[in-house]
C-alpha cells in the first residue's frame, strides 16, 4: 500500500511544484495529495491516516496540533525557521532536492516499517548487468548509458559508474552526489540505503545514477567488501529492476563484483591484439575458478 503524503500551502503553484517533483520520484511509493486550507487538510486527515504532512508555518501551531501524521514537516520562510514540538521545520525556498533529503532523514524509523515508507514494494528478481571489458577505449561507458536509457523506459534503472576515471564534466554533469556519497551512506549502521538513494539519485532521461566519484586514489582503497556490501543493499531493498554496473579492473577484487552480476555485457572491437586480451583474460578467469563468470559474458560489438 502507497504512503499518503499531504501538502498544505496558501500558494497552490508552489503546492503543485513540489508534489510533481516528488511524483516523478518513481522509487518513492506516495499517494499525493495538494490542500490550499487547514479545512481540506483537517477534512483529508478525517478520512484516513497521513504519513506525511507538509504545512506551511502560516498556520498556527495550535491549529497545527489537530493535524495526526506520522510526521509533520512546516514550511519556513526564513533558513532559522522553528518548528513546534513534533515537528521538522523545513526552508521552503531551497531545492526540491534538498527538502527530500531533509524529509527522509527525518521521518520516525516507526514508519520505515509500518508501510514500507517511501519504498514500493520490494521486487524479487533484480537484474544485475556488469558493463566490463580488458580491453580499452571501447565505447563502455556510452554503451553502458545507451543501455541503461533503453532498459529504463520499461524498468526502473540504476546505473553506476565504477572507473577509477568515469569522466565528470563528459557524460555527466559537474554537480551532484557521487558514487563515493552512496559508499560513505552504505557503510552507517542504521541508515536505510534505500532512503537515502531516494534523495541521491540523478536522472538521464529515464535512467536513474550516481556520478563517478571524483578522485580516483580514494576508489583504489574502497576495500572490495564495501562495493559487494553496496550492491547487495540496492538489490535488497528492491527499489530497481535493473542494476548497471560499469566496471573498471582497477577497483579491488573486481572478480567478486562480476560474479554477483546475473550477465556481463562486453563492448569488444574486432582486431588481433583486442582478441589476444579477450583470451587472457578469459585464461585469467578459468585459473582463478571463475568460470561462472566466464559463462555469464556477452560479447557485445563496439559502438560506433
Amino acid at each position: 500500500m502507497a504512503s499518503s503524503f499531504v501538502i498544505c500551502d496558501k500558494e497552490e503553484g508552489y503546492a503543485s511544484a513540489l508534489a510533481a517533483f516528488l511524483m516523478q520520484k518513481k522509487e518513492l511509493a506516495f499517494q499525493i495529495q495538494v490542500v490550499t486550507s487547514p479545512e481540506q487538510a483537517e477534512e483529508f486527515l478525517e478520512e484516513k491516516p497521513v504519513d506525511i504532512l507538509v504545512i506551511h508555518e502560516g498556520w498556527p501551531r495550535e491549529e497545527r496540533k489537530k493535524f495526526r501524521a506520522g510526521s509533520v514537516f512546516v514550511l519556513t520562510e526564513s533558513d532559522r525557521g522553528e518548528a513546534g514540538p513534533g515537528e521538522t521545520a523545513l526552508y521552503r525556498y531551497q531545492s526540491a532536492d534538498a527538502l527530500l533529503a531533509q524529509m527522509v532523514q527525518n521521518s520516525g524509523p516507526g514508519l520505515r516499517t509500518a508501510g514500507e515508507l517511501f519504498l514500493q514494494k520490494r521486487r524479487q528478481d533484480v537484474r544485475v548487468i556488469g558493463i566490463f571489458s580488458p580491453v580499452h577505449r571501447t565505447g563502455k561507458t556510452r554503451y553502458a548509458l545507451k543501455l541503461g536509457r533503453e532498459i529504463g523506459s520499461a524498468s526502473h534503472t540504476l546505473y553506476l559508474n565504477l572507473e577509477l576515471y568515469g569522466g565528470i564534466g563528459g557524460y555527466f554533469p559537474e554537480e551532484g552526489n557521487t558514487l563515493a556519497d552512496a559508499l560513505y551512506y552504505s557503510r552507517m549502521e542504521g541508515r536505510d540505503l534505500g532512503w537515502m538513494l531516494a534523495s541521491m539519485v540523478s536522472h538521464m532521461g529515464p535512467l536513474d545514477y550516481l556520478l563517478p566519484a571524483r578522485v580516483s586514489e580514494d576508489l583504489k582503497a574502497v576495500p572490495g567488501k564495501d562495493f559487494q556490501r553496496l550492491i547487495s543493499q540496492i538489490v535488497t531493498e528492491g527499489m530497481y529492476e535493473v542494476v548497471i554496473l560499469d566496471l573498471d579492473e582497477g577497483i579491488r577484487d573486481v572478480y567478486e563484483l562480476l560474479r554477483m552480476c546475473t550477465e556481463i555485457h562486453m563492448p569488444v572491437p574486432s582486431d588481433r591484439i583486442a582478441e589476444a586480451k579477450i583470451f587472457q583474460f578469459e585464461e585469467e578467469l578459468h585459473l582463478l575458478g571463475y568460470d561462472d563468470v566466464k559463462q555469464k559474458i556477452r560479447k557485445k560489438e563496439k559502438l560506433r
